[in-house]
């Protein structure tokens, strides 16, 4: 487990877009009531039926969301890293959780309540403007991923997924180099595929030149030629 010491939760609360903006004693009124959870490497945060009493924010790691068939089949919803936030939804449904969750690497997070979300609702309407804007973009990334497993092939679905992936210092090259930060059989559940077929088209796309794997090390020697095939 990573040992950063203590934090300071009112920071890591201000750089997130949906409370950038608020005043300060507001921030501090919801840092007051928010907790650290610490999760080791393949801890489960919480499971499917449980109890949704507020939001998260992780501040490092990775947290993967899952459904698990009764079959013992996982399908992974998102993978939530850095700087990013899940549970809003559901908190507001009053319902339990949908999703599973596990840590992918040593995390850590804050948990927000929702009596302090639903306290600066009460006070702030741009606030509220603010969470349906964050609410509105998820419900528009799973119709995007609806319609990336509904109308393109897998191959599409991976070279989208690689394309997205390249660094930002990366971008603008011809040859970049991508690491992958959780492993294939994740990113292959992500994109509904299962792990073989994942595997095949990455063999495929090798034998074409179109990209070079070396474990979680991706080399794509002519971006050109990559993104032409999703044209």
């Amino acid at each position: 487990m990573r040992d950063h010491g203590p934090i300071n939760i009112e920071t890591h609360l201000s750089r997130i877009a949906l409370f950038s903006g608020l005043e300060p004693e507001h921030i501090a009124t919801i840092a007051k009531v928010t907790r650290e959870i610490r999760c080791k490497k393949g801890e489960t945060l919480f499971h499917r039926g449980d109890p949704c009493n507020g939001f998260h924010i992780v501040v490092y790691g990775q947290i993967k969301l899952s459904f698990t068939s009764p079959q013992g089949i996982e399908k992974v919803v998102e993978v939530i890293g850095q700087g990013q936030t899940f549970g809003e939804a559901i908190m507001f449904l009053d319902k339990p959780y949908i999703v599973s969750t596990q840590a992918l690497s040593d995390s850590l997070l804050l948990h927000v309540p929702k009596s302090a979300i639903f306290a600066e609702l009460d006070q702030d309407h741009e606030f509220g403007r603010k969470m349906l804007a964050g609410l509105a973009m998820r419900a528009h990334q799973l119709m995007l991923d609806v319609e990336g497993y509904s109308l393109l092939s897998g191959k599409e679905r991976i070279i989208g997924y690689l394309l997205h992936e390249i660094p930002e210092s990366e971008q603008g090259r011809d040859k970049v180099v991508i690491e992958l930060t959780v492993t294939k059989g994740v990113i292959a559940s992500r994109l509904n595929l299962t792990q073989e077929h994942f595997s095949r088209i990455l063999h495929e796309l090798s034998d074409l030149g179109l990209i070079q794997v070396d474990g979680r090390h991706i080399s794509i020697p002519c971006l050109a030629r990559l993104q032409a095939q999703q044209q």
